[in-house]
């Protein structure tokens, strides 16, 4: 996981997000959802009804054996190594995924896997941060993917907003996060110490505030108010696209051919965006679907997609969202075209929703992308707790809002 180093703000030398890894080329669409929520992050509130449903394509009929291994994280995501596997699980770990469907007339033949938590092989049964492997057994234990989700316990009492008002310039592109947090009846001596406090916009990490001081400390809790360290880039909306149906173009969608092996789908080419233009989105987020929307996990086609962005030669330039997992970051890069002046992509991607934006090697947004306060990001809050007897953070309260 690539961390950002925002040493004036860390009490942890690491940044605090949930993240998704594939390691194998053949291993597609990984999605990680709670309550088959696909706006939302993957956060589940513990000793409740919630349901956490991970699934991924594997792009073959052969059958795989492939088992998921849990692991509990700090604060900071490294592994606890003060706690039990028992102190955290109940049941057993290392479990065979045996929910598994293959695709039916499709172009690309893929086997659908699917895993869900609880089960009744084991249980959760603490909050925090955790992550989950898969290994393929018949690979000789090679790990093909990672996947990290959180489990609140709701202990605490947070209140959040965040707003297009902030007083650090004149050029409207940023926003203002704050937060309220009550203790409710957790003992809490020292705050700077016990309570560890994570900010992030739209559920990514590129620049989330981790470790962030409260302004305000009272007998009962802390808050967060015109916290400079809270003053978000605003960004823009993302871009985004729909293929439903291979036959012809959907939302977003220039034009679709079939090169005799694959569908080719190609985006409308993308420009600089000099001023804002509200557009609904999902903020980073994608939702495998298509015309029927029935049985998509098994009937959706995979389509290459062509992607275009028309702006000056410059560095490295790359198609992010909260889809784009792999090994090497490589896979979302797109190349200079000097006979077209722009920049091209090729990916493939099962049909459905997406949405993305443009980014530097570093991960930051394009500049060419622009930031506008009005952009309508969704903020997502982590208050971790840890009692002066406990030998691990917990997730105490999270709470996620949109500008208002």
């Amino acid at each position: 996981m690539i961390r950002l180093l925002l040493s004036l703000l860390f009490v942890f030398p690491l940044a605090a997000n949930g993240e998704n890894r594939i390691s194998q080329p053949n291993i597609k669409t990984l999605v990680t959802v709670v309550n088959d929520n696909w706006l939302n992050a993957p956060v589940m509130r513990l000793n409740s009804n919630d349901i956490l449903t991970v699934s991924f394509d594997e792009l073959s009929h052969d059958y795989h054996r492939y088992v998921y291994r849990l692991e509990h994280c700090e604060a900071d995501w490294t592994p606890s190594e003060e706690l039990f596997e028992s102190d955290w699980l109940t049941g057993f770990n290392n479990n065979p995924i045996d929910d598994y469907e293959h695709s039916v007339n499709t172009i690309q033949p893929y086997t659908h896997y699917q895993l869900q938590l609880p089960n009744d092989r084991c249980r959760l049964k603490m909050s925090g941060n955790y992550r989950l492997h898969v290994i393929d057994e018949d690979d000789d234990n090679c790990e093909v993917l990672v996947t990290e989700f959180m489990v609140t316990e709701q202990s605490m009492k947070l209140s959040m907003s965040a707003t297009a008002n902030t007083d650090i310039d004149t050029r409207q592109s940023h926003q203002q996060v704050s937060l309220n947090l009550n203790y409710s009846n957790l003992p809490v001596i020292n705050p700077d110490e016990q309570i560890y406090a994570v900010v992030m916009q739209n559920y990514q990490e590129r620049n989330m505030r981790c470790g962030v001081k409260p302004d305000i400390t009272t007998l009962n809790g802390l808050e967060w108010s015109h916290n400079h360290q809270l003053i978000f880039d605003a960004g823009n909306e993302y871009r985004k696209f729909e293929v439903l149906d291979v036959s012809h173009p959907t939302m977003g969608i220039d034009h679709i051919t079939w090169d005799g092996e694959n569908y080719q789908v190609y985006p409308f080419v993308d420009e600089p965006r000099p001023n804002y233009l509200y557009d609904e989105d999902a903020n980073g987020a994608f939702c495998i679907r298509n015309s029927d929307y029935r049985e998509v996990n098994t009937t959706a086609e995979y389509v290459w997609v062509n992607y275009r962005l028309r702006v000056p030669r410059q560095g490295p330039i790359y198609v992010s969202g909260r889809w784009t997992t792999a090994t090497g970051t490589d896979d979302y890069m797109l190349y200079y075209d000097p006979t077209n002046q722009q920049y091209t992509a090729s990916i493939l991607q099962k049909q459905g929703y997406y949405n993305y934006q443009y980014t530097t090697a570093d991960g930051q947004l394009l500049p060419s992308e622009g930031s506008y306060y009005q952009t309508e990001n969704h903020y997502q809050a982590l208050i971790y707790y840890k009692g002066t007897s406990d030998r691990t953070w917990r997730l105490s309260a999270y709470h996620d809002t949109s500008v208002e």
